[in-house]
């Protein structure tokens, strides 16, 4: 299982990679592994400004559709448009192509209380 150690986690199995005050937001190797085959990525909160723990889009699997929560406080500036025609990037490079938002960080603060890599693999049992 792939849990890049740069990145931060949280314990609803989204990733977070911070570059300056941008935060790009995907789901883990994990997440979509227990999902099963993506087949449609909604999110229409672009441009949004949301607060940690609100759902900003929702993954429909074969097998389930699940809420996709904010890991941190901030206001969505881009939507991986890619998923829109290819949602099975999610399964493919969840934590490349198939990331999901971009978000302008409103509380740097609360990266503090994402999971390390370490502590995100004691909590799936990794």
């Amino acid at each position: 299982m792939n849990i890049p150690a740069d990145l931060k986690y949280t314990k609803d199995h989204e990733w977070v990679r911070v570059e300056g005050d941008i935060a790009t937001i995907g789901v883990t190797d994990y997440a979509q592994g227990e999902l099963g085959d993506v087949v449609y990525v909604e999110i229409e909160t672009d441009g949004e400004s949301l607060d940690q723990e609100e759902v900003f889009g929702t993954v429909e699997a074969v097998k389930t559709v699940s809420d996709l929560f904010m890991p941190i406080a901030g206001e969505v500036i881009e939507v991986n448009e890619k998923l829109a025609d290819e949602p099975d990037l999610v399964n493919q490079e969840p934590y490349g192509e198939g990331w999901m938002i971009k978000v302008k960080i409103s509380d740097s603060s609360q990266l503090d209380a994402l999971l390390s890599a370490e502590d995100y693999k004691s909590e799936i049992g990794a």
